[in-house]
């Protein structure tokens, strides 16, 4: 999906292929929306599918305009818990899907929507669920949206991880229950997440105790806290808990979500208090100030922070021996180590094909402590920045020698993050 920058900073950088129109309708759907959190978890039986539609029907009572997207290719459950039937409509003049319509606020697109039989078994591949999952972003009219909640399969396979390859700004909420079985599966999908660099919005406990029908108070038939502690334990927020209610069970079977019915009660009480605690977060979300500085800065900004000892590895991402913005598609690195602020060791290096998460580890594995790049995902960077690695973007494009010596004497003038996916 990159496309190729040309003359920045008065050099040239590397060509890259022009993207396909697949490509660029996938780049543009995604701009029209906000916020996109996919709903995860370690295991099956945790009610991962509840909390991702009743996540979605809260954010869109609060008057916010969502999206729900099922990519659970073999077992979808989304329309079924709405009372949703019936084929997706197609659009003739923008020759794109319309998903199905639950509330004037709330869009579903799922599998089963595109199904005749909606009992029939999908039986496919790795790469065919790929390709089905990047058409449900770029051949699917969303229009403008505040949320995408995405309702995915349990575990860390197929579907995940093609969430996180197509859309890179996703945040993940991971489901679990207080029970042992669970939480160690959970830490599984909290490493997924980290291993393939998507930010954890937060953790959420389901079925953290059970309503009684009758007298509406709570039993904690699962234990109760189990969340909360792998959260802190693992150094993930705590987003809160929902109960166990037998009246959700019944709701979801009969198409009709409680929220239809109810205006009060233990659950909706503990929805309503996750759901504000999600909006919260996307909305303060903000960089550290370590990560706002390379979007921040103003063409022609100097980078005057000097290295804290006179000895360093330094990174230069490189396309015909000069700097280029595509960090992550580059032919080579510089990798340059300076003592006593004076080039040591100039080496050349070819890097591994790319993959999320392969280059900070490479880089970082050879104790690289500084990266100057033209562009860079923030995904690079946070990774970059939990190894203690300092990054700096916006950078010109010119021999990787020529960065050091600006960089040594404090004259490397930066601009904006030019990084294009």
């Amino acid at each position: 999906m990159s496309s190729c920058s040309h003359a920045h900073g008065g050099g040239q950088c590397g060509h890259h292929e022009k993207p396909s129109p697949e490509d660029l309708k996938l780049k543009e759907n995604l701009g029209r929306i906000r916020n996109k959190l996919l709903v995860m978890s370690g295991k099956g039986g945790v009610g991962k599918s509840s909390v991702a539609a009743y996540l979605a029907l809260g954010l869109a009572r609060m008057g916010h305009k969502v999206g729900l997207m099922d990519v659970d290719l073999h077992g979808p459950s989304i329309p079924r818990m709405l009372g949703i039937s019936g084929m997706c409509p197609a659009d003739e003049s923008s020759r794109q899907l319309l998903p199905n319509l639950y509330k004037h606020n709330v869009e579903v697109i799922s599998i089963e929507c595109l199904m005749q039989d909606r009992d029939e078994a999908v039986i496919w591949r790795g790469p065919v669920k790929h390709g089905v999952i990047r058409q449900f972003v770029s051949e699917v009219a969303w229009g403008d949206l505040d949320y995408l909640v995405i309702d995915s399969p349990p575990g860390t396979g197929d579907e995940p991880l093609s969430v996180a390859q197509t859309i890179a700004d996703a945040r993940a909420v991971i489901v679990t229950t207080p029970q042992e079985v669970a939480l160690a599966d959970v830490r599984k999908s909290i490493n997924f997440c980290r291993k393939v660099q998507m930010p954890i919005l937060g953790l959420v406990e389901n079925m953290s105790s059970m309503i009684c029908p009758h007298c509406d108070k709570e039993i904690p038939l699962f234990s109760k806290g189990g969340g909360k502690k792998t959260s802190e334990l693992m150094n993930v927020p705590f987003l809160g808990g929902l109960p166990f209610d037998p009246r959700v069970v019944e709701a979801g079977d009969a198409g009709r979500p409680v929220l239809e019915d109810s205006s009060g009660g233990p659950f909706i009480q503990a929805l309503e208090q996750l759901v504000s605690t999600v909006a919260q977060s996307c909305e303060s979300r903000k960089a550290t100030p370590a990560q706002e500085a390379p979007d921040q800065r103003e063409e022609g900004d100097k980078e005057t922070h000097m290295p804290a000892n006179n000895h360093f590895k330094m990174a230069v991402p490189l396309a015909g021996g000069m700097l280029t913005n595509h960090f992550g598609h580059c032919e080579q690195f510089a990798v340059m180590e300076v003592a006593d602020g004076a080039l040591k060791i100039n080496d050349t290096l070819t890097p591994p094909p790319h993959e999320p998460g392969v280059l900070p580890r490479w880089l970082g594995d050879m104790g690289v402590d500084l990266i100057i790049a033209g562009g860079m995902g923030q995904r690079a960077i946070n990774l970059f920045n939990e190894r203690g690695v300092k990054v700096i973007t916006g950078a010109p494009c010119l021999a990787p020698e020529e960065l050091l010596q600006q960089y040594l004497s404090g004259t490397l003038s930066t601009g904006a993050n030019v990084c294009d996916h």
